[in-house]
């Protein structure tokens, strides 16, 4: 499972995109909520057969509050799953938002087919084996065609047929006003690790997920288009690669024109600091940025400077909020084996206290220290790390 968000960039049809991929366990729900704060829009990404879990409400409670746009994907198309109409109404009712299809399965496990693109009017046939889908426009062709009868048999064309016309009837309209306010979700099918299903999400991210949005700050509200530089600290990371110490603090960038070398001015320590070997992301892959705009994410080199919720500015004085901070529902006791290390040890807490892996409490008296966490599953990441 993963244990902690990952931040990659990449360019789709000329298109800048930031994703942020969080971890799905509960017991790491912290990273993902303080990853949320960084992000314009979501994508729910769902499996056929387990439909809404229950961290998926949890996550789906912070979008809401923050009214964040939100698309769903419905995976593993091509195994055996849940129907896909009880599959809306489980997100409808449990979630509480509208949904509508964009794209609708036709056919599931072995008898996956593909999909039918409704707004393109399009039969996107899946092939095993094939590098990407097979699109068959039908925009002016009944659905009840010879054409499509021979692509898909009579028993899937007439479920196609019945459905799409309980969609078009009964179904909620696509409306993009709604989408960007949080009130009605874009509903795609496929399978990822086919790659398949996963073109008509990207080319729906491109054409209507929102472009960098306002953020709150304590003193004002901070615009995408303003001039100078700001920034926020959402994720610190450390041994990122395998063969140097180091250590990363991520920056969602809010408004004006980052540079390398750049100089900033952290408000909490009311100091300039050089933003030293700014980074970029693909999968393993990292990269230098020389520059960098308002809704990007950049990994800043950390000599131990940084927090998480820090702000960076060209001098005004911000404190973004949202940067949200749990009260921790596990606790154990660090007992030392080896009292000489008891530097190292305080090091290395601490080191994970300001990534966010852990909080620790220390007594006034006594040299017992006390780790807190909101899953029981970070303790052993904390051990594994130490």
């Amino acid at each position: 499972i993963s244990v902690s968000s990952s931040v990659m960039k990449f360019t789709y049809e000329g298109c800048e995109m930031n994703l942020i991929d969080t971890p799905g366990h509960q017991d790491f729900s912290e990273d993902t909520y303080r990853t949320l704060t960084a992000v314009d829009s979501a994508l729910m990404l769902m499996d056929a057969a387990s439909g809404v879990e229950e961290q998926t409400k949890k996550l789906f409670a912070v979008c809401a509050a923050r009214k964040t746009p939100i698309m769903g994907f419905v995976n593993k198309m091509d195994r055996e799953g849940r129907d896909p109409w009880e599959l809306m109404e489980e997100v409808e009712t449990v979630l509480g938002i509208r949904v509508s299809p964009i794209t609708w399965p036709i056919g599931m496990g072995d008898r996956f087919r593909g999909v039918f693109h409704r707004q393109n009017r399009e039969l996107l046939l899946y092939e095993r084996g094939a590098e990407r889908s097979r699109a068959v426009p039908v925009k002016g062709m009944s659905l009840n065609s010879p054409e499509v009868r021979k692509e898909l048999g009579d028993e899937l064309t007439d479920q196609l047929i019945l459905d799409v016309e309980l969609l078009d009837g009964a179904g909620d309209a696509y409306d993009v006003d709604k989408y960007l306010a949080g009130e009605l979700a874009p509903m795609f099918f496929g399978s990822a690790l086919n790659n398949f299903g996963i073109e008509p999400l990207l080319a729906a991210l491109i054409d209507i997920a929102p472009a960098p949005r306002p953020r709150a700050a304590e003193e004002r509200v901070v615009e995408p288009n303003e001039i100078k530089f700001s920034a926020f600290v959402f994720k610190i990371q450390a041994n990122m690669d395998p063969q140097h110490r180091d250590r990363v603090a991520f920056i969602r960038i809010c408004s004006g024109y980052f540079q390398r070398g750049m100089k900033a001015h952290i408000v909490r320590l009311d100091k300039e600091h050089r933003l030293g070997r700014p980074t970029q992301f693909m999968a393993q892959d990292r990269s230098l940025v020389d520059e960098a705009f308002a809704g990007d994410i950049v990994g800043i080199h950390d000599p131990g400077t940084f927090k998480i919720g820090d702000t960076l500015s060209e001098g005004e004085n911000l404190h973004f909020t949202g940067v949200p901070v749990f009260a921790p529902e596990h606790f154990c006791r660090v007992t030392l084996a080896e009292p000489l290390k008891s530097k190292q040890l305080n090091k290395a807490l601490d080191q994970l206290s300001e990534e966010g892996a852990v909080q620790v409490f220390r007594p006034m008296y006594g040299s017992e220290q006390i780790l807190g966490v909101v899953g029981v599953l970070q303790f052993e990441v904390v051990q594994f790390r130490i």
